[in-house]
């Protein structure tokens, strides 16, 4: 009966090391960004040998996915099920972008070098696209659903959903709901 619980304990000891390092690496990717953040800051800071991080994560995709995903985890982008039912394409624009744009603040500091990193960093890249698409893809579906099909009303959809487009509304002296707001409107005028 020992050997049971010593191998239960290791296994618990084992899951907090690889815990420690995830967390150590969404630290440090919200402050320096996954492309800027080498692996021996991240053991360093996990407080566990080079060794230790590569037996967990033998790739850096490893990592990139197990930080993602505790990302993710932690700070979920919006769930469209919140605005979905809004049958007025103008509410259920200005909900949506709301919530999403409420996001894109909420989680700034890693999105910033996250979109940075992924324009030079071909796993940064593939991550990002893996984590994000199924989710923008949802909340695309939910504000598209009612809006004509042309050119020119998906590009305003586009542009109100893209991540830039927040952060120069924001950097322009608007607040995220006014941001959201005017987005809103602009795709409903297109």
């Amino acid at each position: 009966m020992t050997r049971r619980y010593e191998l239960k304990k290791r296994a618990e000891r084992q899951e907090q090391t690889r815990q420690r390092i995830v967390e150590a690496a969404v630290q440090l990717h919200r402050t320096k960004g996954p492309a800027r953040t080498s692996l021996s800051e991240v053991a360093r800071l996990a407080g566990v040998q080079r060794h230790t991080l590569y037996r967990h994560f033998p790739e850096e995709r490893d990592l990139l996915l197990a930080c993602s995903g505790h990302f993710a985890e932690h700070e979920p982008p919006p769930d469209p099920e919140g605005w979905s039912g809004i049958a007025d394409l103008d509410e259920r624009l200005r909900a949506g972008l709301a919530a999403l744009y409420s996001w894109y603040e909420q989680a700034e500091d890693m999105l910033i070098r996250v979109y940075r990193d992924s324009e030079v960093h071909p796993v940064v890249q593939e991550v990002r696209d893996l984590r994000g698409a199924e989710p923008m893809a949802r909340i695309r579906a939910s504000l598209a659903a009612g809006l004509p099909t042309d050119t020119r009303a998906q590009a305003a959809l586009n542009l109100a959903l893209d991540f830039r487009s927040w952060q120069r509304l924001t950097a322009s002296g608007l607040s995220t709901p006014e941001a959201a707001d005017l987005m809103a409107g602009a795709v409903v005028a297109a």
